[in-house]
């Protein structure tokens, strides 16, 4: 495995890395390049599990994740130390601690249901980005049962539903933890959709649908929003085992969807260029 080396860091926040979007596709090529090369080279779904376990060294759990009455569902954990966390025993109905080794990946029995392959896929990449993109930040002295609440920097770092299913929604990111969801985010993207085979496969989608200039402007009719909204991304999802949002975020992201208002937008900057 290649270990990350962050060029930079925020000190002041934790040693939180400082990385672009487009440092984080290439730092995933690097990743899939040195792990299975083939994955570089035709669209294809990633084995996450033996990804994560194989090549990351990561250790693997399914539990059924405890959380507060009233809190957001955790999807997935990722402890960097030899901690304790609670999870609920559905055998005895109670809840317990139990132990988890260091690099383990926890990841919640409701995402791991039938019918939600994808959101199973994107949370587990998720916290392989937190495994693989923070030690720094998170590789702390062990010994104490995280309660996940009111804790900035917590030995296991707890991935909300929000985290997860909110991936491309927020518009500006604040604080440092905003940022390392956010990496952690793309580099779900990333890995699931690595844009050396994703943008090929875009453009051959579009062709195929007699589009010009490989965009979809998405409120240009009903024919073109159908397109963008319901066809095309589930085209890109099938191929990768993402969930259809998180094929259409990254359509919008790499510039295949757009919309009228953004578009005039990005030509009245060319103008000015």
């Amino acid at each position: 495995m290649i270990k990350f080396r962050p060029n930079r860091v925020d000190r002041k926040n934790n040693n939180t890395p400082i990385l672009s979007d487009s440092e984080i596709d290439d730092l995933a090529e690097m990743l899939l390049a040195d792990y299975k090369p083939r994955l570089l080279k035709e669209p294809q779904e990633i084995n996450y599990l033996h990804f994560l376990e194989s090549y990351l060294g990561a250790n693997i759990a399914f539990e059924d994740i405890y959380y507060e009455e009233g809190e957001q569902p955790i999807f997935g954990a990722t402890s960097f130390n030899t901690e304790y966390m609670k999870v609920f025993d559905r055998e005895n109905m109670c809840i317990k601690a139990i132990k988890l080794e260091s690099r383990t990946i926890v990841i919640d029995n409701y995402v791991m249901m039938e019918g939600k392959e994808g959101l199973a896929l994107f949370t587990a990449l998720h916290e392989a980005g937190h495994l693989w993109l923070h030690p720094g930040v998170f590789t702390k002295i062990s010994g104490q049962i995280s309660m996940f609440r009111d804790m900035e920097i917590s030995p296991i770092v707890c991935c909300r539903r929000s985290s997860i299913e909110n991936f491309g929604k927020k518009k500006s990111l604040e604080t440092a933890k905003e940022f390392r969801e956010h990496h952690a985010d793309y580099f779900a993207s990333a890995i699931a959709m690595p844009k050396s085979t994703f943008i090929p496969l875009a453009k051959e989608i579009i062709k195929a649908e007699g589009i010009s200039d490989n965009i979809v402007i998405e409120d240009l009719d009903i024919e073109h929003n159908w397109f963008a909204n319901e066809e095309f991304p589930n085209k890109i999802s099938k191929v990768y085992g993402v969930s259809k949002q998180a094929a259409y975020i990254k359509l919008r992201k790499f510039g295949f969807i757009t919309d009228t208002n953004t578009q005039k937008v990005q030509n009245k900057q060319l103008k000015l260029l």
